[in-house]
């Protein structure tokens, strides 16, 4: 069974991607803040993240940036998600090293292709 960490710091949406996720069968683990995503990446290795961009103690941003700078994880898939939707952000956030962006709320059939391509890429 695939997992994926999602690190989101509100809790409805967290609940709300677990459960189309879990449906789907894979294995969620659950982060509520960008110190805590990293941990739990280090602990449980997961396939996928699914990172907030705008999160307390780290942000998305600063946890992609440490993610990229650890050799354990540099391939390591992970898809940035925001409610804030501005023109350049998507650019910002691959540049930074995230393999896609993903807007908020989300378009469920468009969210659970976009899983299953990143998984199947996997990383290293």
């Amino acid at each position: 069974m695939k997992k994926i960490l999602v690190a989101d710091d509100n809790v409805v949406s967290r609940e709300l991607i677990r459960e189309i996720l879990e449906t789907d069968d894979y294995e969620v683990i659950e982060a509520g803040d960008g110190r805590e995503a990293l941990e739990k990446i280090s602990k449980h290795r997961p396939d996928l993240a699914l990172l907030d961009i705008q999160m307390p103690v780290l942000n998305g941003n600063a946890v992609i940036q440490q993610i990229r700078a650890d050799p354990r994880f540099s391939g390591l898939p992970v898809a940035a998600l925001t409610a804030f939707a501005m023109q350049g952000d998507r650019e910002k956030a691959l540049s930074l090293g995230f393999n896609t962006y993903i807007t908020k709320p989300i378009d469920i059939p468009a969210f659970r292709v976009k899983v299953a391509e990143l998984l199947s890429k996997g990383g290293d």
